[in-house]
């Protein structure tokens, strides 16, 4: 029998969410057993307790917080300090659903050249209620090349998810460290860091699967960068960077017209 591979939940922790106790008993209630940690680069007695609290082991960065450090560091340690193979950066505001491991590691023993699994995501608000409509369904045909299973680690196909706007939901992705390393995140963004990993990624050898199952709850709420970032104007500079990365610069201007306009939910 293959030996299964070890996955770790580390969780990026900061501040005071109100969030992340839900989102530490998720990843700890996963129908398949398994590691959890918390990173962090803000230190405080709310993350210590909770962390006590849930035996779970946390490790701190010191430094200024950076969404490309602050990534690396929740992969550097839970593959240096867990020997962890597989590695999914629970974001502190979502939940994982029960099966989300178990679907993870189906997806590895099929697929071993699998360097990032993702999967469909429900779209809640600050008190937990699913918002209905949302985004996610455009997203949704976005990928739809990825149910190729049999070209998904060809970059033309893992590049269509991205190309016409980021089709991959950040915190449902694992990474697969003998493919992706531990550097996965690089450049100063403050929000479209996992794009533009995504694109360096679909340029390297790997299999993106993607499991269409909603196995993750996405919390938009107004405390959350996601929103901060679109009302600061962040967002939409960055993102026009990304798809010039994808297209001529007239294209990637007129691919953003409709993407602005889903920049509606947050408001």
């Amino acid at each position: 029998m293959d030996r299964q591979p070890r996955h770790t939940f580390s969780i990026c922790a900061y501040g005071c969410s109100p969030y992340l106790e839900q989102c530490i008993s998720s990843v700890l209630s996963q129908d398949t057993p398994g590691d959890v940690i918390i990173c962090t680069s803000t230190d405080n007695e709310h993350i210590r307790a909770l962390a006590k609290r849930y035996g779970i082991p946390l490790y701190v960065r010191s430094g200024q917080s950076s969404l490309r450090d602050d990534w690396n560091y929740a992969m550097r340690t839970a593959t240096e300090e867990r020997e962890a193979e597989l590695v999914t950066i629970a974001h502190q505001d979502d939940i994982y659903h029960p099966g989300y491991r178990r679907a993870l590691l189906e997806a590895c023993r099929r697929w071993p050249d699998m360097s990032l699994f993702c999967t469909r995501y429900e779209t809640i608000d600050a008190e937990g209620h699913v918002i209905p409509h949302s985004i996610e369904g455009i997203k949704r045909i976005l990928r739809m090349p990825l149910r190729l299973r049999g070209l998904s680690g060809t970059r033309f196909i893992k590049e269509l998810p991205i190309r016409f706007g980021n089709g991959i939901c950040c915190p449902s992705c694992s990474y697969a460290v003998k493919l992706t390393g531990t550097s996965v995140f690089s450049g100063e963004y403050s929000f479209v860091t996992d794009w533009d990993a995504l694109i360096r990624l679909a340029r390297r050898p790997g299999r993106f699967i993607c499991d269409e199952r909603e196995l993750i709850s996405y919390r938009v709420h107004e405390g959350a960068a996601t929103s901060r970032l679109t009302h600061q104007g962040l967002r939409g500079s960055e993102e026009e960077l990304m798809f010039r990365k994808l297209w001529p610069a007239p294209i990637a201007s007129l691919l953003m017209i409709p993407y602005r306009r889903s920049y509606r939910m947050y408001e």
